[in-house]
């Protein structure tokens, strides 16, 4: 297809961001390479930690969606110091909030890791790296708001650097700690929460740059966090929806087995890095979408949201034939033992056939995010989570095994294309102004 002014718009935007968000499941997928050397158990108990621990940084999404939205919407209504504003008061509500979530999950890390039902010498080694990974809990959240902040400024070539620098940082410390110095799982999880601090750092000082610049007072306004808490409560609900489905997932494949959550566990990082890359199009499509509303240019979202998802298509059929063309070599770059493999190599055609199908979820998902249609993605969010439930039970009532739940997982994104695409076709989403 020819390239346009949009795709060219819409590239800026993305190819930065891809790199960005592609190093946050590669974060986890260093960590199951180096922990992979310590064997399947130590591998199935970052499958269930990593699983506890992204939820409550998923949970807070918002900080970094809502923020983006919010201030790429002022930004195009031409008031650049409230933007600035908004993004400082979505960095103080994610300090508190990752303090709040440290302080309330470390004297519950074994009862979170027991809801799993692994096995005894699993959970001992999950609830280490899950307390170690707390304490690395408001440095994650102040990275995605940060990140907000400046996407919403249009800007996503710093995040890309501070990503790719707390990648190698990430990657180095924990080949030192687990593999140089012996300390195990643990060693893994100290390293992912000094490279995420000195991140955090980063984007704190970028912020109060741009604030210096606008003029914009860096103090905490109790008023402004408050909005952005309650400005974000719809897309918690659509995230916490998302959350449900996958813990279902992951618990369903623990009480399989610990070779079974551990090939899980590896297909469903792949999944995620798959999914972040896809993810790049629907971050243009939310900084796009929420500049061109703010500037009343309704034509303009249309044009752009039809490109995105041609974007959306084509990248999903490029990454679903990049797994199937590795998939003889994944296995062994994780140490798998033999079930391990051979489960893994059965889920992964699934994950390479649903990537054009998630190509367009991702970027509809984005463009409504975008607009500020919170309200509608909370409620379908719900629906499709209903839809999801079911078809779990019936792979956990017939012992369906791994792909039975992967083709549930199939059912659960089927049904989110038909909502969001039913949504987008139409115009109530498209409101414009500050």
């Amino acid at each position: 297809m020819p390239v346009t002014r949009d795709d060219r718009e819409i590239l800026r935007l993305a190819v930065p961001a891809f790199g960005a968000l592609v190093a946050e499941p590669l974060f986890l997928l260093t960590d199951y390479v180096i922990v992979g050397r310590l064997g399947t158990t130590a591998l199935g108990a970052l499958g269930v930690a990593g699983v506890a621990l992204t939820t409550f940084v998923s949970l807070c999404i918002f900080l970094a969606y809502g923020t983006t939205a919010a201030v790429a919407r002022k930004i195009g209504a031409g008031h650049s110091r409230d933007a600035v504003k908004q993004g400082i008061d979505g960095l103080w509500l994610a300090t508190l909030l990752g303090i709040v979530i440290t302080a309330v999950a470390w004297p519950l890390a074994h009862s979170i890791v027991e809801f799993f039902g692994a096995s005894p010498a699993l959970a001992e080694q999950a609830v280490t790296y899950l307390r170690i990974s707390l304490f690395g809990i408001p440095a994650m959240l102040i990275v995605l708001a940060g990140t907000g902040v400046l996407r919403g400024f249009q800007d996503t070539l710093t995040p890309l650097y501070v990503a790719i620098g707390s990648f190698a940082l990430n990657a180095a410390l924990n080949a030192w700690f687990v593999l140089g110095l012996s300390w195990g799982i643990a060693g893994s999880a100290w390293g992912t929460v000094l490279a995420q601090t000195l991140g955090a750092a980063v984007y704190v000082a970028v912020v109060v740059r741009v604030a210096r610049r606008e003029r914009a007072s860096l103090m905490p306004d109790l008023e402004g966090i408050r909005r952005a808490g309650t400005a974000g409560f719809a897309l918690l609900v659509r995230t916490a929806c998302m959350r449900v489905v996958l813990l279902v997932g992951t618990v369903a494949a623990t009480r399989m087995g610990d070779a079974h959550i551990a090939a899980h566990a590896v297909a469903t990082q792949i999944w995620n890095l798959l999914a972040f890359a896809l993810d790049a199009i629907a971050i243009a499509g939310q900084a796009i979408t929420g500049r061109a509303l703010g500037a009343g240019d309704v034509a303009g979202v249309r044009r752009a949201t039809k490109r995105m998802v041609l974007w959306g298509i084509w990248s999903g059929v490029v990454l679903g034939a990049l797994i199937i063309a590795l998939r003889p070599l994944l296995p062994g770059l994780f140490n798998a033992d033999a079930i391990v493999s051979g489960e893994l190599l059965a889920l992964l055609w699934l994950v390479a056939l649903l990537q054009p199908l998630a190509g367009v979820v991702f970027v509809l998902d984005g463009v409504l995010i975008g607009a500020g249609d919170q309200r509608y993605l909370a409620w379908s969010s719900v629906w499709t989570t209903l839809a999801f439930l079911p078809a779990a039970a019936v792979v956990v009532l017939t012992d369906g095994g791994l792909v039975g739940l992967w083709l549930a997982l199939c059912v659960w994104m089927a049904a989110r294309l038909a909502t969001l695409g039913t949504r987008a076709y139409g115009t109530a989403w498209m409101v414009t102004g500050a």
